[in-house]
């Protein structure tokens, strides 16, 4: 199983469906675990009942069916599907409608859902997902990419009712792009990253704006270490291998 894990976190987001399935035929006595703890990258369904799209995940599955934030109703439809109690269901539709407004700013556009689902500590769990197309067919309004995807899952773990609540947030973004033009040439980057994060808040401002406050925090950080890990070191190699016109035509000083 270790090697297993070690060798998803070293796949291309945009493979991992397909290793992911060779594993599952190899190690069907660990399938549950696979499925629990290997990030695949997001898929979208429309929830029929109300015309919205919602993005399907292991946190909002049961059997086959994925259950909709916006109806609470799983498609296909399932009769005895987990569903939320009420007050968290509650909760649950206020931070699909937030989010909505924190993903409209924050990435011009793009698909978001938020799940809720009570833990075993009294407390409960919160998963916020964002799906964002940036190709030049979906909604990359750049149209420089021929494939892009941003795939952002930040799952909140809330601890049991207290004046200082512990909330620990775990993050993983999958990020993949394509470039096919005659002025950057034919491109591919891909990759993923994670990170924790634990903090103990007071609950006098509510869940929402702790896990809020969290969330953009997280994908700050997350974006910082995109932009250096893989951007950053991506165009170190390519101008040490092609260096720029004008470092190529520079003569070293003679000795």
């Amino acid at each position: 199983m270790e090697a297993a894990m070690g060798l998803m976190r070293r796949i291309p987001p945009k493979h991992t469906e397909t290793a992911l399935s060779a594993l599952l035929s190899l190690m069907p006595n660990h399938s549950s675990d696979l499925l629990a703890q290997v990030d695949q990258p997001l898929q979208v369904l429309c929830d029929v009942e109300c015309g919205k799209e919602f993005i399907l995940c292991e946190y909002n599955r049961d059997a086959d069916s994925y259950r909709s934030p916006w109806s609470n109703i799983y498609h296909p439809p399932l009769e005895d599907g987990s569903l939320p109690s009420l007050r968290l269901r509650e909760l649950e539709v206020e931070a699909n409608d937030i989010f909505a407004i924190y993903r409209d700013q924050y990435y011009e556009g793009g698909i978001s859902s938020v799940y809720m689902w009570e833990d075993d500590n009294e407390g409960f769990v919160a998963c916020f997902l964002i799906k964002k197309d940036g190709s030049k067919t979906g909604q990359g309004r750049r149209g420089y990419l021929e494939e892009g995807a941003w795939d952002a899952i930040h799952v909140i773990e809330v601890g049991p009712e207290e004046e200082n609540n512990n909330y620990r947030l775990t993050s993983t973004v999958m990020l993949s792009l394509t470039t096919d033009n005659e002025s950057s040439g034919t491109f591919s980057l891909s990759g993923s990253i994670r990170r924790q994060m634990n903090m103990r808040l007071s609950v006098a401002d509510g869940h929402l704006s702790n896990m809020g406050k969290m969330i953009e925090e997280m994908e700050s950080k997350l974006r910082n270490s995109l932009d250096q890990v893989y951007f950053g070191k991506t165009r170190e190699m390519v101008c040490t291998l092609r260096p720029p016109s004008e470092v190529s035509q520079m003569r070293m000083p003679e000795s």
